[in-house]
């Protein structure tokens, strides 16, 4: 029988996090002015702890940086009276995330105020189911890449006074520089101002640090749209001819069968085409790309903020040396020119129980090493031909590609 004294029980919901908007204790309710008014102890930023002073009267402690300082304290502070004040909706991009990774959900309230995005679509009166969110706060501005597309309204939660202009010119260097772009700061404060521009023509001025952009998304005939799908056109990949062609990178992505948050594996990823295919497909899709040439990982960064996927991980090495300390896949790419039996081993033995493997050849020594492996394993194994028209003399022929073998298995759960 445990022991009740224990000091490891603590009271359920000790702590309470209070989302406090720009209009400071003015828009909080009653429940959150009581939370806040018997706290021991208040965390937050400079701002919000300014805009509560006169609610507080226990211990005030503003964040620090590094953020680890702060989490430990409160941590330590387990079944006291703790309060964290936080931006709009604590678990839409903010400290509510943060700290449910450390303390479980079961000893927290969490009191949301209405959250910048949700202010600026009321301004705006566009629908927020309608409208693409992303945050771009303490984040890279090529995350807002994948989202613009014809027509499209993106909510764009940015992280200074710069924000603006730098998007502007995003905007402007891809083609859509005749975008409308809705620039709203101090949301739902006394200084509250919304300002509309196009984006081309965007002369830099005195913006608040506390900004949404909000994006009316127009293209002009050489925007650079990413298309919603799999097997994207080779010329929006920067390459040396290292890269799995269109029509077999298509029936590639389809074999990997990605699904929401897993990690792919890209081995020889040459210009990362399937890995940064693979993590367009959701955004929370992970990938780590191996590739052995200098030159040519470079060419994968630039590649994955084309593509807006700028968290996609390179490790430059060969494998399969290069895949030692590497986190287990969910699924594993194994490019068409290797016929080393020992990557695919190594590849074989880290994939996780239920995981998928493809592997590509073009040369006969990895297709006879991929046949081995499939009368061993079983799995799938396919053969794509493909041929493209081409100028013959006066009129047009088929030329065809070299030929892919295809092995595709997945790992008994």
């Amino acid at each position: 029988m445990s022991d009740p004294s224990n000091s490891s029980i603590a009271p359920l919901r000790w702590l309470t996090i209070v989302g406090i908007g720009e209009d400071g204790i003015a828009g909080l309710g009653d429940d959150a002015k009581r939370r806040i008014a018997g706290a021991e102890f208040i965390f937050g930023g400079k701002r919000h702890l300014e805009l509560a002073q006169s609610l507080i009267s226990g211990e005030t402690n503003a964040w620090t940086s590094p953020l680890d300082g702060s989490i430990e304290q409160i941590k330590s502070l387990r079944g006291r009276g703790v309060v964290v004040l936080a931006s709009g909706d604590p678990f839409l991009y903010g400290m509510g995330a943060t700290l449910s990774r450390f303390i479980d959900v079961t000893e927290m309230i969490s009191l949301p105020a209405p959250s910048s995005f949700s202010l600026a679509a009321s301004r705006l009166g566009w629908p927020l189911q309608d409208t693409a969110t992303v945050s771009l706060h303490g984040r890279p501005l090529d995350l807002v890449r994948p989202y613009l597309q014809p027509g499209a309204k993106i909510l764009a939660l940015t992280s200074d006074a710069d924000g603006p202009a730098a998007l502007a010119r995003l905007l402007t260097e891809t083609g859509f520089g005749l975008s409308v772009l809705h620039v709203l700061e101090v949301l739902g404060g006394s200084s509250e101002r919304k300002s509309r521009l196009i984006a081309k023509d965007f002369v830099p001025y005195e913006i608040n640090a506390l900004n949404v952009c909000a994006i009316e998304v127009i293209c002009a005939g050489n925007a650079r749209v990413l298309p919603l799908s799999t097997g994207l056109d080779d010329a929006l990949f920067e390459h040396d001819g290292q890269i799995t062609k269109r029509e077999i990178r298509a029936v590639t992505l389809s074999s990997l069968a990605p699904r929401r948050g897993e990690l792919l594996w890209d081995i020889g990823a040459g210009s990362g085409s399937i890995s940064i295919e693979w993590m367009l497909c959701d955004p929370a899709m992970r990938a780590i790309a191996i590739e052995a040439n200098p030159e040519r990982a470079e060419r994968i960064g630039r590649n994955a903020r084309m593509f807006g996927v700028p968290g996609l991980k390179i490790v430059e090495g060969s494998a399969p040396a290069a895949l030692d300390g590497v986190p287990a896949p969910d699924a594993i790419f194994i490019g068409g020119g290797g016929s080393d039996p020992d990557v695919l081993d190594r590849a074989i033995g880290a994939l996780k129980n239920g995981g998928r493997l493809v592997a590509n050849a073009v040369t006969t020594e990895m297709e006879v090493l991929l046949l081995g492996y499939h009368k061993r394993l079983g799995g799938n194994l396919i053969r794509i031909d493909v041929a493209r028209a081409s100028p013959v003399g006066g009129m047009t022929g088929w030329r065809p590609a070299m030929p892919v073998t295809q092995w595709s298995w997945a790992k008994p759960a």
